[in-house]
């Protein structure tokens, strides 16, 4: 079974505050080897979730073109690099 399938229903703003969560732990210094192993790998599966969130919204963004009059004239997808 998966431990971390709950990441996949996670809004962007949760993994987010969950993964900052996870670094502050980390960067304590104070967690058991074991336990760091364990948050470590949740924190990655974390911040795949946000990745792709990203990407998904970046998708979904469009840029507003304009006119020769400068006017606005439509939309289109944005550029993604």
């Amino acid at each position: 079974e998966n431990p971390h399938k709950d990441i996949a229903v996670l809004s962007f703003e949760k993994a987010l505050a969950e993964l900052d969560a996870i670094v502050a732990r980390l960067e304590k210094g104070d967690v058991p080897l074991e336990e760091s192993v364990a948050i470590y790998e949740r924190g990655e599966v974390l911040k795949r979730r946000c990745d792709e969130l990203l990407q998904q919204a970046e998708a979904r963004v469009d840029k507003i073109t304009l006119d020769a009059s400068g006017k606005p004239s439509g939309t289109e997808p944005l550029d993604v690099v």
